[in-house]
């Protein structure tokens, strides 16, 4: 299996890193080999972040060099031009318009329903993701986090 690269960038707050450590422990708990980095900046003001993860069957780098992310996930549409030179030619977009923002239950989910709108272009089970939310989230947050992920996902079931 090739490496496969994805790159999630927000504000600071927005729930990047936690975007990053749900998939990161999926995929690891998979059997891959997982590799990630972040770069906080001025994250703590707001400021921008990212987040680099990469795994496959075995990774070198945490780091993805610019124009090699087969995913980016955007936390805000104001991050979308300033993060676009990271996405490979054919590489997949998750933005929050993927989806009907709106209808999140609790707005600081909007991360997980960001991993819901990127788990539907990635050929993992949603019994997988499910896990790995529970398994990263207090049992008072699972229920939120399970709903928004699958909003994000196109379901509202």
């Amino acid at each position: 299996m090739k490496v496969v690269n994805v790159k999630f960038a927000g504000l600071g707050g927005q729930g990047i890193l936690t975007c990053t450590d749900i998939l990161g422990r999926m995929v690891f708990d998979m059997g891959f080999d997982v590799k990630k980095a972040e770069v906080h900046g001025m994250s703590q003001r707001g400021g921008a972040i990212t987040s680099d993860l990469r795994y496959g069957e075995k990774v070198w780098s945490p780091m993805i060099p610019s124009g090699c992310a087969d995913y980016l996930v955007v936390l805000g549409d104001d991050q979308i031009e300033v993060n676009l030179h990271h996405l490979r030619e054919g590489g997949i977009m998750v933005k929050p318009s993927d989806f009907a923002v709106d209808r999140l239950g609790n707005k600081k989910a909007l991360n997980v329903a960001l991993l819901g709108a990127l788990s539907r272009h990635m050929d993992f089970g949603v019994d997988q993701w499910m896990a790995a939310i529970r398994k990263h989230f207090p049992e008072r947050l699972v229920e939120v986090n399970e709903k928004a992920f699958m909003l994000g996902r196109g379901s509202d079931e």
